[in-house]
């Protein structure tokens, strides 16, 4: 073919599509100025999807509308992730990424928990997951739950946030022991217990299931008498022996099988036997034979004593002596389970503190005075001891990964 006849048809070609276009514009123009032509339009377009897409069933879909196809909640959005939860004497709570506490070779000193005030230390630590809860009882005998997550996170340097304020307590109302849900206590077994006791003498032992429906508002734990209060709770596997201590000098230790299993609303068993004017001070669970018993008096006395001196004897007696009680010692204020690498912190009503070692502490029997912890000025009252935990988050936290040792 020449190439004039393949110019002729190009030509030929343009021409036609330029006929077409303009058959289009005005077919179009026509629509916009005849009303009638639109709405013609617009019922055969939606006939063609009736037809398309239609049901034979009235008000029948093809797909369901949800609002959330799921209901997400803050935990959700949380990485599970192993914290340092620090609670203080004064009751500033915070948490902090374990990693923190793992950036240091073999040999090192350590990291402090947390900045606190001269008045204020460390009194429990714990490592524990983002979605473990944590128990805390309130000297009312009532229990609040809190996740780990919901711990405000803070640095080394700062104090925390007072746990008081994270529920709603009522007047006079303190939180004075928690209980994280860890390791084989995280998933509420029924076979493991929370074992309570009240100033009175009360001691329940509760299934731990019972506390496995958590509220905002808390529950009633331990059933109480008018005036007493909470003075204890700790979580047990059924197999410890408790200890209870009253300001009397007197100690008592019985197998916790002694008492059975409660509910929640339960008032519980006689655990000792006091007398008139005197009160139970401390409970301890005894983990080993290895430990020893540090007590103390409001004179600024006290003595440390091996637990093996401390036996066994049936529930709800009057208990053995665990130091003389004399005008020399006064009441005993306090009792807690050491050992010889521990440190202590005395504190006194005028609001001095004294931290020594545990073991320049002599080792007494329970029959004895014991020595002088504190050197008390005129008039002044030793009110509590308790055994410092800062250190506890370096355990293991101080090697390299792949280190030899690690």
């Amino acid at each position: 073919m020449r190439l004039q006849r393949l110019t002729g048809l190009e030509q030929d070609k343009i021409i036609g599509e330029y006929k077409d276009v303009m058959a289009q514009i005005a077919d179009l123009l026509d629509i916009l100025a005849r009303p009638e032509r639109v709405t013609t339009i617009i019922a055969e377009e939606l006939t063609a999807l009736k037809q398309e897409f239609g049901q034979t069933k009235i008000g029948a879909r093809r797909s369901v509308i949800e609002h959330n196809a799921q209901d997400l909640g803050t935990e959700d959005l949380i990485t599970p992730t192993d914290m340092v939860v620090t609670l203080s004497h004064t009751g500033y709570i915070k948490s902090q990424p374990l990693g923190e506490y793992r950036a240091q070779k073999r040999g090192g000193r350590g990291k402090q928990a947390t900045a606190t005030k001269e008045d204020d230390w460390i009194d429990q630590l714990f490592i524990a997951n983002t979605h473990d809860y944590i128990l805390c009882f309130t000297t009312r005998g009532r229990v609040y739950w809190l996740k780990v997550w919901e711990v405000p996170q803070g640095s080394r340097n700062s104090r925390g946030k007072p746990i008081v304020n994270m529920f709603p307590l009522q007047p006079g109302e303190k939180v004075n022991v928690v209980l994280p849900l860890t390791g084989e206590f995280r998933s509420f077994p029924a076979d493991h217990y929370v074992f309570f006791a009240t100033a009175q003498g009360t001691v329940k032992k509760t299934a731990l299931d019972e506390f496995s429906n958590p509220r905002k508002a808390g529950i009633i734990a331990v059933d109480l008498d008018e005036g007493d209060y909470l003075i204890g709770a700790a979580l047990t596997d059924g197999k410890h022996d408790v200890m209870l201590f009253s300001d009397g000098g007197k100690a008592v230790r019985f197998d916790e099988d002694d008492v059975r299993a409660m509910g929640r609303a339960a008032r519980g068993v006689k655990g000792m036997q006091l007398e008139d004017g005197q009160s139970v001070i401390a409970m301890l669970v005894a983990e080993d034979e290895t430990q020893s018993v540090l007590t103390a008096t409001e004179n600024g006395f006290g003595k440390r004593t091996s637990i093996v001196e401390y036996t066994r004897h049936g529930r709800g007696t009057k208990g053995m002596i665990a130091i003389q009680q004399s005008e020399r010692n006064g009441k005993v204020v306090a009792a807690t389970l050491v050992r010889a690498d521990d440190e202590i912190m005395l504190i006194t009503d005028t609001g001095v503190l004294v931290r020594t070692r545990v073991s320049e502490i002599r080792e007494l029997g329970r029959a004895t005075q014991g020595v002088t912890l504190i050197a008390l000025d005129e008039g002044a009252k030793l009110i509590g001891l308790q055994r410092i935990v800062e250190n506890d988050a370096n355990d293991g936290g101080n090697e390299p990964a792949g280190s030899e040792e690690s």
